[in-house]
């Protein structure tokens, strides 16, 4: 977690703190819940603390931005995998104010700032109307109950972009009524990953990326997942399942692993960004 990350819509990763609480459907297998217990840091759940850092790890994004500035060329920010930025905490309000100065501070990169509490922004960043230039706010929109409910909310701010993360893609899901005013910059999808991951049909995908080509909205496909499409099992020793699809012949998916199942979505990769 931090320069160089391996998450494929970023190029780093900055963490204010680590910690949150499960409150939706995607959060059921969550990866940053199984790698802080991995390490030995029991911060999840209403009541856990939440673990700070130390200066020097405040001060990587300040040379993130001065390498920027000499290479000239903008980076982006995934802000914050493990925690989420507008869980609303007292005891977080200090270092929120400490991310908003930094923020500001680092003009040449682009903050991906993600949640699932969309609904908590206003009260808790210190901008209204006039937002800094390199804030891209997004929200996790895993099936369609969770878009209806957290994109009004993502859309009512004024954020330079807007940006869903259909990841874990838990069902399928119609974000026309968005894309087609381009009320939404980016749509990011990808499935589940990890040995217990939920299999994504891949017409959801497909979907996806048909409602923004038609629409004009920038598309990523970050991952199949552990499940990867087959013509048919690849092996008896490999669990495989067989998905009913509304558009054309049923799929046979197979647990290869993220590793393996790779990110490519008919015959192409998708990594648009918005302009």
């Amino acid at each position: 977690m931090g320069k160089n990350s391996k998450i494929e819509w970023t190029h780093h990763t900055f963490n204010p703190w680590w910690g949150c609480v499960k409150i939706s459907p995607a959060c059921k297998h969550c990866y940053a819940e199984t790698w802080a217990k991995r390490v030995g840091s029991d911060v999840w759940g209403a009541d856990a603390p939440r673990r700070f850092f130390s200066d020097a790890h405040w001060r990587q994004p300040l040379k993130w931005n001065a390498e920027s500035v000499l290479e000239g060329a903008r980076r982006r920010v995934f802000c914050a995998s493990m925690a989420d930025v507008f869980e609303d905490r007292r005891d977080l309000d200090l270092w929120r104010t400490r991310l908003w100065l930094l923020i500001e501070k680092t003009q040449s990169l682009d903050w991906l700032l993600l949640t699932k509490r969309p609904e908590s922004v206003g009260r808790l960043v210190p901008w209204s109307d006039k937002w800094p230039p390199n804030v891209w706010l997004g929200t996790t929109a895993e099936d369609q109950a969770s878009a209806d409910l957290r994109i009004p909310a993502l859309i009512s701010h004024n954020a330079p972009v807007l940006f869903a993360s259909c990841e874990p893609l838990l069902g399928p899901l119609d974000l026309s009524s968005w894309l087609d005013q381009q009320r939404l910059h980016w749509v990011i999808a990808g499935g589940e990953s990890g040995a217990k991951a939920r299999p994504m049909n891949p017409d959801w995908p497909r979907s996806l990326r048909d409602q923004c080509v038609t629409a004009g909205v920038a598309f990523h496909f970050k991952q199949w997942g552990h499940w990867s499409p087959a013509m048919e099992p690849r092996s008896s020793k490999r669990k495989s399942t067989l998905i009913h699809s509304h558009s054309g012949p049923d799929h046979w998916l197979t647990a290869v692993g993220k590793g393996a199942s790779g990110r490519v979505l008919d015959g192409s990769l998708w990594d648009q960004l918005p302009c």
